[in-house]
Formats: structure tokens, C-alpha cells, sequence
């Protein structure tokens, strides 16, 4: 792979998804290695954006070959940078380069869009720092989070706490999701995972983050089995929630799991990553992840109390108009 100064960088949607083809394929590996995830159902979602051409982003070409793709989707006044990357080539660091490029085609057309006031991003796949400098001096906030992953076998034998006798445990039905984005949106109030997704402020906001992960599998394919809530017996009002995913035939993720403020400091989230833990040995997963904000250091130190160990870390990144990191 030549340098970056070497490269064209083009609009995305000049490219029909069978260009990108290998690309996405070498970025599924990487997944799969890295994470244990399986993210052929992604890229095939991509593929279907890339042929309706309807995917904003860059593509960087050398030789009339892509070699690697930016993309963003935009929400009212929002951008969320949804994905970079580049091929790796014989020349170490080439393809940073070539992600930095693609970066920096995307803020110039981000932060002169005077529509937008937000641009969000996390970049699960790449590790923590890759790019951190580059997103600074645009004047993005960094935020480190980390990726923690359990083996099951650690609940073999484990003793299981009962449930306070004022709350109910339920299954999961889609039912329940206006009162989830209650909780949600009532839980992250004041929260550092707020600043990085503004969906988490607001019940609405929250209906879509749950209805990305629940029906558009916007992370893995959502599993109801090992999805739960907690229900005051009294009020009726829902207390808590656990919420997984499959990410692969050997691998499950927590994708939510939260405690009204009410009702914290009974053991609640505790009790459901168990009983969530549990079920995924049911489903015959090999392992369990979740991701944390690192600043989140009550989470982080029951995560790791219940036996998961930080494997990767990755940056979230924010821009705010008007404000500087």
C-alpha cells in the first residue's frame, strides 16, 4: 500500500458495494479476531446502503482500488462517524495513515456543516489512541471505554441471591419499551455515558437506541431469553433491565443493563448480570462481554468482581459547536 499523499479519496457513494467488498471482508476478520464478533451481518447492512447509495462518507483508492472507507449518518442536528478503515499494507502504520486521511476528509465536512452542532463516535474495533491525537486537535473530547469479557465457567457453582421480595423478575417483551426508555433516560441523567450518546438523555432518544439494538440489530442479534426486568410489586414501575445480544455463535454481550437511582445499592445490577449470565450458558456461549466507560469506576469495579477482565479498550469521541476539548 503507497502512502496516504499517494491516494484519491472520493465520495462513498460513487462506489457500488461490490467495490468494497474486500475491504469489509479483511474488517470482519479483524472483528472476529479481535472481539469474537461476528460482523458479516454489518457488513452485509453496509453492502445494502452502498448499492442504494445512500452511505455519506469517503472511499480511498489506490490504483482504482478501494483500500479502505469512512462513512457517517446524520440525526437532525447530529453526525454519528458510524466507521473507518483501511487495508493493512507491507509498510507498518500505513493503514493509520490511511484512516487518518479518511478522518480528516470527514471533519472537514462534518465541522463546516452548519446544520450540525454534535458529532459522536466510538470506534469499538480500533484500539484506544489510534487516532485519539487526530480527533484532539479537531477538538473532539476522548473518552476511554473499555471492552471486559466473562467466561461462563466462572458461574459454574456460583450460589445465586435471591431477589428482594418487593420486586418481580420478568422476560423481556417489546411491550415494556416506553418504560425502558423511562428508565434509561431517568438512570444516565447526570451520567458520563450521557455526554458520549445524547440519545440516553431523553426518553425518545432512548427509544431509538433501543430500537436500534432490539429490532435492527445494531448490536448482534438481540436475544430475548437472557433480557429481563425488575418490577416494583407495588408501584408496578420498572426498576431495572438487562438486555443481550449474540455476537457470534460462541459469544453474547450485554448490551444494556441499568438501575433506576431509586433503587440502586440493593445488589440489583449484580443479581441480573447472574441471572443474564446464566441464561447465555443456557444459549451455550463461550463467552460474555460488555463495554464500560472507564471514568464509570463503580460499574468497572463490579464488573470486575464478577469475574470479567478487561481484554480492549477503544476511544468515544464528541464534538460540541462552540466548544473546544
Amino acid at each position: 500500500m503507497a502512502s496516504a499523499t499517494s491516494i484519491e479519496i472520493l465520495d462513498l457513494r460513487h462506489f457500488p458495494a461490490p467495490r468494497l467488498r474486500a475491504v469489509l471482508e479483511k474488517e470482519a476478520d479483524l472483528w472476529n479476531q479481535r472481539l469474537h464478533w461476528d460482523y458479516r451481518y454489518s457488513s452485509r447492512l453496509l453492502m445494502q446502503y452502498l448499492d442504494n447509495r445512500m452511505l455519506p462518507g469517503y472511499a480511498a483508492l489506490e490504483a482504482d482500488r478501494v483500500i479502505g472507507f469512512a462513512f457517517c449518518v446524520y440525526e437532525e442536528t447530529k453526525a454519528v462517524i458510524g466507521d473507518v478503515f483501511a487495508l493493512p499494507g507491507p509498510v507498518p502504520g500505513s493503514d493509520v495513515e490511511v484512516e487518518a486521511t479518511l478522518l480528516n476528509h470527514l471533519f472537514e465536512t462534518l465541522l463546516n456543516s452548519p446544520q450540525l452542532d454534535r458529532i459522536e463516535t466510538q470506534l469499538l474495533l480500533h484500539p484506544t489512541g489510534r487516532h485519539g491525537p487526530l480527533f484532539r486537535k479537531a477538538g473532539f473530547n476522548l473518552f476511554r471505554r473499555l471492552f471486559m469479557v466473562q467466561s461462563p465457567r466462572s458461574l459454574a457453582g456460583a450460589p445465586v441471591e435471591p431477589l428482594p421480595a418487593d420486586l418481580e423478575l420478568r422476560p423481556w417483551r417489546d411491550e415494556e419499551m416506553s418504560a425502558a426508555a423511562r428508565l434509561i433516560s431517568e438512570a444516565y441523567g447526570g451520567h458520563p455515558d450521557s455526554f458520549i450518546n445524547d440519545q440516553y438523555r431523553s426518553p425518545h432518544g432512548s427509544m431509538r437506541f433501543l430500537n436500534n439494538i432490539i429490532r435492527y440489530s445494531g448490536c448482534g442479534v438481540f436475544c430475548p431469553p437472557v433480557s429481563f426486568i425488575l418490577v416494583d410489586r407495588e408501584s408496578r414501575e420498572l426498576v431495572a433491565i438487562v438486555l443481550g445480544s449474540r455476537v457470534s455463535a460462541e459469544s453474547g454481550h450485554i448490551t444494556q443493563i441499568c438501575v433506576r437511582p431509586s433503587h440502586r445499592r440493593r445488589g440489583l445490577a449484580r443479581r441480573l448480570l447472574s441471572i443474564a449470565g446464566r441464561e447465555f450458558v443456557r444459549q451455550g456461549v463461550e463467552e460474555i462481554s460488555l463495554t464500560v466507560t472507564e471514568a464509570n469506576t463503580d460499574a468497572v469495579h463490579l464488573y470486575l468482581d464478577e469475574s470479567y477482565i478487561v481484554t480492549h479498550s477503544f476511544d468515544a469521541a464528541v464534538w460540541l459547536r462552540g466548544a473546544r476539548g
